[in-house]
């Protein structure tokens, strides 16, 4: 069994999705944040970074 040192990101919601486009809300959906001041431990990967930047002005990233 190989374990993977992939490094993590904590992503937290800091703005509200209304009046943003379907393309941010399904960002946002899709890294698993609800509410605003909610909280995701996620992997640093390609696809997680991609919806980043889809919506990094309304998300706080710590790593």
């Amino acid at each position: 069994m190989v374990k993977s040192k992939a490094k993590k990101i904590t992503i937290t919601q800091i703005s509200s999705l209304i009046g943003k486009t379907r393309t941010q809300i399904s960002c946002i959906k899709g890294l698993g944040l609800r509410k605003i001041n909610h909280k995701v431990v996620l992997n640093n990967t390609p696809e997680i970074i991609g919806m980043i930047k889809k919506v990094k002005h309304m998300i706080k990233i710590e790593e």
